[in-house]
Formats: structure tokens, sequence, C-alpha cells
């Protein structure tokens, strides 16, 4: 098999990767196309230890590191969505260990071997970004938890991060009750309620009224995860830990296409 077609299934998703970290999908294909011409040009800088879908974002990194990653200038490069403009306000190596994982799916351990540093460094680097988003993306938090004990400990991991907690509801009535008087930035929900409500009707009643990022937190992650219904993008099994929650909140509020940057509420 050819090295195109070993890497061809992956390319798709370096493209995406490109985009979202140059913030222009012209000048992310610019790059990608760089790193090919280079693979094909010497056979010898593909990276045979790794495997291919690393190889190719390695590969794509060399480009980056040998040109430099440009910043935008004046006017940024944006594509019109508040993610697109967000990312380009992060510091470049912060941008890239955060969209590898966030985006990408990688595991830091993987995500280090793309851009050649340590694993330790992926966290330091992940958890500066964490920083900068919460600081701009500071907003009122929902949550729907009936056992006060987690309520009280989800709701301080929310308050660390910078964000408000106008209220906690315990069951459907009063869910839906909170989401139209304070009308969230989020919300953090349960499944199973106090009076025998559910947390996922819960929560489409908000939705058909108000576009807000949702994170599910459960012991029941079957209930969700069925093939019956879209699944939820952000789906947190307890017991939980913290570092769990707090790295979904962040990537609930970066990437719903719906926030526009309201910080300030």
């Amino acid at each position: 098999m050819s090295l195109i077609q070993v890497i061809a299934p992956h390319l798709p998703f370096l493209r995406r990767y490109a985009r979202a970290l140059l913030g222009d999908q012209a000048l992310g294909d610019g790059y990608v196309r760089a790193a090919l011409e280079g693979l094909a040009a010497d056979s010898g800088a593909w990276p045979a230890e790794l495997p291919p879908r690393l190889g190719l974002y390695r590969a794509f990194q060399n480009v980056l590191q040998a040109a430099g990653l440009p910043e935008p200038s004046g006017a940024p490069r944006r594509d019109g969505t508040a993610p697109a403009e967000r990312l380009l306000r992060l510091a470049p190596l912060s941008r890239q260990a955060f969209l590898l994982t966030a985006l990408e799916g990688f595991s830091n351990a993987d995500a280090a071997r793309v851009l050649s540093v340590e694993p330790s460094r992926i966290e330091q680097l992940i958890a500066r970004a964490q920083r900068e988003i919460d600081a701009e993306l500071a907003t009122d938090v929902l949550i729907i938890e009936d056992e006060a004990v987690i309520a009280a400990d989800i709701e301080a991991l929310v308050l660390d991060l910078g964000h408000r907690v106008p209220g906690v509801a315990a069951t459907r009535s009063e869910a839906l009750a909170l989401a139209r008087e304070v009308r969230p930035g989020l919300v953090l929900a349960d499944i199973q309620l106090a009076d025998g409500s559910s947390g996922i009707d819960a929560v489409k009643d908000i939705l058909a009224e108000h576009d807000v990022p949702v994170i599910f937190i459960t012991a029941f992650p079957e209930r969700l995860l069925t093939g019956e219904r879209p699944e939820p993008t952000f789906l947190i099994t307890k017991p939980f830990q913290p570092e769990t929650v707090k790295a979904a909140v962040g990537q609930a509020l970066f990437f719903h296409p719906g926030r526009q940057g309201d910080a300030a509420g």
C-alpha cells in the first residue's frame, strides 16, 4: 500500500484541524498541501515510527515549525463563527494542544508526540487555554441535579471556573422555570430527578425555547446512548472527576455555535 493510500482516510480530519488552527480554509489547505508535497519529495520525511494518523499530523506540524505559525495581522482571518474568532486569540502552542485534544480527540500523550513535547507540557498548554476560554466565556450556568451534595460539588467547580450559578433545579418543572427566568449560557443536567421526572425531558423543554449547550452528568449514561435519538456531545459518567467536568464546560462553551462571546451575560 502506498503512503498516499495510508494517509488518505485521515486527510479530511487534518484539513479540519488546519482550518480551525489557522482560521481560514484556504490557508489551512495550503499548509496541508505543503506537508503532502514535502512527503512526496522526500519519503524519508515520513515519521515511520508513528501510526498513520499521528504521522500525518506530525508531518503537518513539521511544516508549521519550518514556516512559522502565521499570526493574524490587522483584521484576523475568520470564517464568521464565534469559535473561530476565539481560537485565534489563544496563544499558538496552546491553540494547537487544545485543538488536538478537544477537536481531534488525541490523548495528551499522542498530542505530545505530534508536537514533539513532553506530555506534561501538553497538560500545561491545555490548562492555559482552558483559563483563557473560561475567562472569556463566563456565563450563567443552570444545574439540574436532585442530590444536594452532588449539586454543591458541581456548583463549586463551576464557580471555580469563574462562571455564575443563578440556581439549582431538582425537577423538570423547576428546571424549565429557572431557564425561562435566567436564560442560562450552559446547562449541566442529571437524568433522574427528585420527583421521578427526567432530566432528558427537562433539557428538551429548555432547548425548545433556548439554544444553549448542554452537558449531561449521570450515573445512567446508557439511557442516552441508545442510538434512537441524537446522542449528546458531552456526557460525563458519575462518579465524575473534577477535571473532566471543567474540561467539558470549557469545550461546550467554546464550540457551541450559538455562543457569540457574550461573556458579560
